[in-house]
């Protein structure tokens, strides 16, 4: 049978709307999920930075925990890094104002991760969104990492809790790296939903020196389905960012990371739908594997679908 995983989805998001269901009308629902052999599918705790963010990711828990309450549904043990019969998931955090709002001490983040981590499997956390808050710059601005930021990184010293970099700005990007590398801390990095910018020139991409250095780092690379982050008129596009990808060496980092969120209820009306028909939900990974089987090879497919992420893990808990 097929085996699929995946980085990134917004579903706790979208069970914040009233009226909401884990199988509503959302593309990463838990019956596309099954459906299209997801095995195991991080769910991404989102709140943008404003007022009231820390409250929405710890409601997002509770929608998290009751999804583990669903037939077929288990937490995903990073550390096991064993796929069982079901979905198996995994929770992080998509901008660390969930963690702490800007008047709040940069203390209450802390707590706050800590308090999350009691609760749930985290597999990363990323310091922003597209906006600027106080740990750093978000993928729409050119702010670099700032001393709150520095802050939580030394926080997550050796917790085997990556730092994702697929919404940070360039001048973040390389400020944490940076960090990292001068203060010898134990952190894994990853770009849970990116494409190539060499082959869609998008602030959401990643130039390819972080692509390298992500491979460099033994980190993951999630491929982005949202056709603006592909190429908004040709979907065929996405197997070019794969193939740009293994020219640097990314072959064995290479796993999905589709962004499934509920763009209708997106304020940007006019760009919908954000994603183009034949990857429109969690159902299309069978049509993606097999073309990616055409064109490249069996075994590419395995080592994106599902390998290369079982091997992170692998890695970073030294199985």
């Amino acid at each position: 049978m097929e085996v699929n995983l995946d980085l990134h989805c917004d579903l706790t998001a979208y069970l914040l709307q009233p009226n909401s269901s884990p199988n509503g009308d959302v593309r990463c629902s838990v019956d596309k999920l099954f459906a299209g052999n997801v095995k195991m599918q991080v769910m991404a705790f989102y709140s943008a930075t404003e007022k009231g963010s820390v409250d929405e990711v710890k409601e997002q828990l509770k929608h998290y925990r009751s999804l583990l309450n669903l037939p077929g549904v288990y937490e995903f043990s990073p550390d096991k890094a064993e796929l069982k019969d079901g979905l198996g998931i995994i929770a992080a955090v998509e901008n660390a104002s969930g963690l702490c709002e800007e008047d709040q001490p940069v203390e209450d983040a802390f707590k706050n991760l800590d308090w999350l981590i009691s609760q749930a499997k985290i597999m990363y956390v990323g310091l922003t969104h597209h906006l600027e808050n106080r740990f750093g710059g978000g993928n729409f601005t050119q702010a670099g990492l700032k001393d709150d930021g520095k802050r939580l990184i030394e926080f997550l010293d050796g917790r085997k809790i990556a730092i994702d970099l697929s919404h940070t700005s360039d001048q973040l990007a390389y400020g944490i790296l940076n960090f990292i590398d001068q203060h010898h801390l134990d952190i894994p990095v990853l770009a849970s939903h990116s494409n190539m910018r060499a082959v869609f020139d998008h602030n959401r991409n990643l130039p390819d020196e972080l692509v390298t250095e992500i491979v460099n780092r033994g980190g993951l690379i999630g491929l982005n389905f949202v056709k603006y982050f592909i190429n908004p008129e040709n979907p065929s596009k996405i197997y070019r960012h794969i193939e740009h990808a293994v020219k640097l060496g990314a072959e064995d980092h290479l796993c999905f990371g589709a962004d499934f969120f509920d763009d209708k209820s997106h304020p940007e009306q006019d760009r919908y739908p954000f994603f183009f028909p034949e990857f429109g939900d969690s159902t299309a990974y069978s049509t993606i594997n097999s073309r990616i089987s055409e064109l490249f090879s069996d075994e590419m497919k395995e080592k994106i679908s599902h390998r290369n992420a079982l091997s992170y893990f692998k890695r970073l808990h030294k199985i």
